[in-house]
């Protein structure tokens, strides 16, 4: 499927009822103004972010995704992405927490029968639910094993998940002890057997509320067992394959809102004069062209990005009509925009230091958090395997995995 098939159709997740995406934009720009006032302070304090997921919740931006009639904020995947990029702008963690919550609750709508969706939707509506865990693959799988009285047992531990040490709900991946089959399990973390740990000691994102969680016995009802994660194409849809892009297009607007955040935040502090003069003014030619390479550089990245969401958006207006080929192309193209983002990231956080000059090393201006943030998640979704995927497909038509976000 080319890109300009994939324009087409209606923006299924739209909510004609809700407030609309100039509204939601506005919300999250005074949002991320927010955040950016003590963003230095906060991320140096390294605390569990309570008080910035109630932010996002007093915003409504918790809720953005679920459908208005369900008492949600009606907004489409568009409107998300958008969202997620002006938060990450301010403070990259934020992003990652909040990105991680869209995609997990979302998932449901797409791994789960439309009554228990709903069901779950608008019990998150209710109770401002704030969403973590994760659906990538562990080196050791949690396992659901078939209880007496019906149900399933969950054990297990699993590492690094965004927002576990905050989140209201888990959605986790987990393989069935009798058929090894991988399936979505919904858990609340107050349950008796649940324990959360903050041992990630990460040196960046360490406000994305991430840490390992740890399944002991823990009991799961059949309604929280939403559907097969499994890469079978006997078993997996092309739709339900769409989660893959969906949700690893997060990772490609948070990745451009850091960059855009550290730009911005190093030209305002250009413009102020603090820089050394001449070498390092708006003047010295070897500034100039800096900042005119990391903008070129990103503003690319950002139409690369702009043609894989409106490939998404195609993709999710086809639902069950769309094919193999259709998915593997939208994935490939996230793919591109997967390693373009992260090459603007990393540039722009590394070399804004260098624009900036020595005064940058001062924890005081906190500039170095942008880069530890871009650097710590490129670890968490390195690029080299979507490169790969690229390039298999590009010179073999081979299809790209199913591979869901970290």
């Amino acid at each position: 499927m080319g890109v300009a098939d994939a324009l087409s159709g209606p923006r299924p997740d739209s909510g004609p009822t809700g407030p609309g995406h100039a509204h939601w934009l506005r919300v999250a720009r005074e949002s991320a103004d927010d955040l950016a006032t003590d963003a230095v302070a906060r991320e140096q304090a390294g605390k569990p972010p309570l008080d910035e997921v109630s932010r996002l919740r007093e915003a409504g931006l918790l809720t953005l995704l679920v459908p208005a009639g369900s008492g949600g904020g009606g907004a489409d995947w568009t409107t998300a992405y958008a969202v997620v990029r002006e938060i990450a702008a301010a403070d990259g963690a934020i992003g990652q927490l909040l990105g991680g919550h869209y995609f997990l609750a979302w998932s449901a709508r797409l791994l789960g029968d439309p009554s228990r969706a709903a069901r779950l939707e608008r019990r998150h509506a209710a109770e401002q639910w704030c969403w973590g865990g994760g659906l990538a693959r562990q080196d050791a799988s949690l396992t659901l094993t078939r209880a007496r009285g019906g149900g399933h047992v969950l054990d297990g531990r699993q590492g690094y998940s965004t927002g576990v040490l905050v989140a209201d709900r888990l959605l986790v991946r987990a393989v069935r002890a009798d058929t090894g089959e991988p399936f979505a399990v919904v858990v609340d973390p107050a349950h008796d057997g649940v324990g959360t740990g903050g041992d990630a000691d990460t040196f960046g994102q360490r406000l994305a509320g991430g840490g390992s969680v740890e399944f002991d016995s823990v009991p799961v009802a059949a309604d929280d067992v939403l559907g097969s994660l499994s890469a079978d194409e006997d078993i997996l849809s092309p739709a339900t394959a769409l989660a893959s892009p969906v949700g690893r297009l997060l990772s490609v607007q948070l990745r451009l809102g850091m960059a855009e955040g550290v730009l911005a935040e190093a030209r305002e502090y250009s413009r102020a004069g603090h820089t050394a003069r001449p070498a390092g003014s708006g003047q010295d030619p070897q500034v100039l062209a800096a900042y005119g390479e990391l903008a070129v550089l990103t503003r690319s990245a950002s139409a690369l990005t702009d043609q894989a969401l409106e490939a998404v958006r195609g993709g999710l207006a086809r639902g069950a009509d769309l094919t193999y080929d259709e998915y593997a192309d939208i994935s490939v193209l996230v793919a591109m925009a997967e390693a373009a983002s992260a090459r603007a990231a990393q540039e722009s956080t590394a070399r804004a230091l260098d624009i900036v000059g020595a005064r940058s090393a001062s924890s005081r201006l906190g500039f170095d958090r942008f880069w530890r943030n871009a650097r710590t998640h490129t670890l968490y979704e390195p690029v080299a395997p979507r490169l790969r995927d690229v390039g298999d497909y590009f010179l073999n038509g081979a299809h790209p995995p199913f591979v869901l976000p970290a």
